[in-house]
């Protein structure tokens, strides 16, 4: 009889990517991907992977892909053992990353124009710029979930969690709840990082290495006279004129060299550090330690100023001894305005120093600085500069200077600082309970443990607050009339203790600014109470999705509110994977601060970090570099199964070069021998 083989053999001009497609469509129509989810169903073991929510804000990139592929090959390999999985993806919502889009989207400059989408109605600007919000999101989201069955990603995809959901907002709310039993929320008043572009705080967990771009400004050296003493000046340096009319001291390290130096004019007499007079080729007469120059008073060019006056009152400017903890003295450095930096607000607090505040939210100077008020200090840092020049005698030299400056996460806007009222949560309390949560977690590779517990030793009070739009609406109400301030827990506590507003709040979701209209009695002087204008950090958003997300069928209530013992089975996450780079300090603190303040405990149990996807040339991916690769264009020109190969079979701890020619190597080494090699063939009797 004559024999058959079973198989044809494979065409040597063969297309993964058409190839992919055609399997794709086969799965999903067949219900293969259905029986793969639902394979496990009534296992008594239980494999719980917590999916960190990807930005539902633009379509997915190549880099997504290294994660995605991690979370797939995890589930699909715990799936063959046996074990009971939930399969649920997650989208990322509020928060700048949506904002800003949908503002270039509508062609809009800034804050103002959001407030006048409906002229002349701010409540009806702010709900249709958060309908907007939503829309954008949700149609990313369908784009990124189409581009992750590309992928060959295998998961629950009909019931992704989002974080803009109502369970995800309500349980922030009980977790700021207790955050406030424990006496840990707090109203400060700081000198803080500012995007004048976005009109918002920016956090210490989102100013990422990163976002520090290289800048060149004009430093300029000042020379303060000193008082009672002729010809004889200081001379400080600093990178940001813009900030000297907030200058209120000199602050030199007590211990450390300085010099007495002649200067280029005749007769002048110049108090520096050694450095700084080898730089400015300045003959040194003699040395002096820093403690000698303390207390010496001195003039400021900008003290005519009425706001500058008003806010001196009596004090003089005077050298002081800094805190090293507080604000290491560089070797030029040692102007200091506690109205423009943070460092320089906490030396001015320990030391009783008059803050001096200088520009508003878009970083214009405010009223009362004379020639500056209503000028942008980061558009036109001339100003000061021309104005150091028309009164000589405080002006030594203007030096441009190149540098790493930080900048906007978001929108790269470069950042100003100013003093502003915040709301923080107090994190010193928690410090050694959230390192000891740490130290109970696998981390891989091995070094993330060092680096998480760098971050938490050197963490600041979480500052929680946006003066934004489309987040968490903030469930803090603060009485007007005596100060005192409620956090509200949940939608059933505010419902109790609304006195107005809940008919025009009711039946929406609880962001801005249906939530707005719900007043409260102050408990203390029996006033209405208002909510604060504030969104959340949107690192709360992602921090309690271990919390918020898990239910029976990916879709009901929470399992935490309904049945906590069936929630225990899923918490704390067996797994969770991500990338290293800015996670230690965002969404992997965030999940650790959440879960030590709700039940004291790991949120996972093992964790593996990689690192950063660069362009094949070794430089970070973007267009105008021609090294930048779209996930669709990647898909369709390479395939994913190579793409996929690419990820699993890198050293995680180590930056992945990705590009064409990388893609063609692994496709030649593997992908084609595998597809050649001659295939077993059987044989069947007709």
């Amino acid at each position: 009889m004559a024999k058959k083989a079973y198989f044809e053999p494979p065409d040597v001009k063969v297309d993964f990517p058409a190839l992919e497609r055609t399997l794709l469509e086969y799965w999903y129509q067949k219900g293969i991907v259905k029986k793969y989810l639902e394979k496990n169903k009534n296992s008594k073991k239980y494999f719980s992977f917590l999916d960190g929510p990807i930005t539902a804000n633009n379509p997915m990139g190549i880099h997504h892909a290294w994660g995605r592929t991690y979370k797939d090959l995890w589930q699909r390999f715990k799936n063959m053992q046996g074990f009971k999985q939930r399969f649920q993806n997650g989208f990322d919502c509020q928060g700048l990353w949506v904002e800003v889009e949908v503002e270039k989207e509508l062609g809009l400059k800034s804050k103002k124009d959001i407030e006048n989408l409906v002229e002349g109605n701010l409540k009806e600007s702010i709900a249709k710029f958060i309908e907007l919000c939503k829309g954008r999101v949700r149609r990313f989201a369908g784009i990124q979930t189409e581009q992750s069955k590309r992928l060959g990603y295998f998961m629950d995809w009909d019931h992704s969690y989002f974080t803009l959901s109502d369970e995800n907002n309500y349980m922030i709310w009980h977790f700021l709840k207790k955050c406030h039993e424990k006496g840990l929320i707090y109203k400060g008043h700081d000198s803080v990082p500012w995007c004048p572009r976005c009109g918002t705080a920016i956090s210490q967990h989102e100013m990422l290495t990163e976002d520090y771009k290289e800048a060149t400004h004009d430093s300029v050296y000042v020379q303060y006279p000193i008082v009672g003493r002729k010809n004889e000046y200081l001379l400080v340096w600093t990178t940001t004129p813009w900030t000297l009319p907030g200058n209120v001291a000199v602050a030199i390290a007590s211990d450390r060299d300085y010099v007495v130096a002649g200067g280029q004019v005749k007769g002048n007499t110049y108090y520096l550090n050694e450095y700084a007079a080898k730089r400015l080729n300045l003959k040194i007469e003699k040395k002096i330690k820093g403690k000698e120059l303390v207390g010496l008073k001195y003039i400021s060019p900008f003290d005519g100023l009425s706001g500058i006056k008003k806010a001196l009152g009596k004090y003089e400017h005077e050298v002081v001894a800094t805190d090293e903890k507080i604000l290491p003295v560089s070797e030029e450095e040692g102007h200091v305005a506690p109205g423009a930096g943070s460092e320089d607000y906490k030396l001015g607090k320990k030391l009783d120093l008059p803050v001096i505040e200088l520009v508003d939210e878009e970083a214009a100077y405010i009223s009362d600085l004379g020639e500056f008020s209503g000028k942008n200090a980061k558009k036109h840092p001339e100003i000061i500069l021309d104005y150091l020049k028309e009164n000589p005698e405080y002006l030594f030299d203007i030096v441009p200077y190149t540098h790493r400056y930080p900048a906007c996460w978001r929108c790269k806007t470069e950042l100003v600082w100013r003093v502003v009222d915040e709301w923080y949560i107090a994190m010193e309390p928690l410090r050694e309970p959230l390192k000891k949560v740490t130290q109970k977690i696998n981390w891989l590779p091995k070094f993330g443990l060092k680096r998480e517990i760098d971050w938490l030793d050197n963490m600041h009070d979480w500052l929680i607050s946006k003066k934004r739009y489309w987040g968490l609406a903030l469930p803090i109400w603060e009485c007007s009339q005596c100060g005192h301030f409620e956090v509200i827990g949940s939608k059933d506590e505010l419902r109790e203790k609304a006195l107005e507003g809940w008919e025009k709040f009711d039946g929406n979701s609880p962001h801005r600014p249906w939530v707005d209209e719900v007043k409260i009695k102050c408990e203390k002087c029996g006033k209405k109470m208002q909510r604060i204008p504030d969104v959340g950090n949107p690192w709360l958003d992602a921090g309690i999705v271990p919390f918020s997300t898990v239910s029976t069928d990916n879709k009901s209530e929470p399992l935490y509110w309904k049945d906590k013992g069936e929630w225990e089975k899923w918490y704390p996450a067996d797994f969770i994977t991500e990338s290293f780079p800015g996670q230690f300090k965002n969404w992997f603190y965030s999940l650790l601060a959440m879960s030590t303040v709700l039940e004291n405990s790991e949120p996972f149990k093992t964790v593996l970090g990689f690192a950063t996807l660069l362009g094949e040339d070794g430089r970070p991916m973007h267009k105008s570099w021609g090294n930048s690769i779209e996930f669709n264009e990647g898909a369709d020109k390479i395939g994913v199964d190579v793409m996929r190969w690419m990820y699993v079979r890198q050293d995680p701890s180590l930056n992945l070069l990705f590009g064409y020619k990388v893609a063609d190597e692994t496709r030649r080494k593997f992908h084609l021998k595998l597809w050649k090699r001659p295939l077993t063939t059987g044989y069947s009797q007709d």
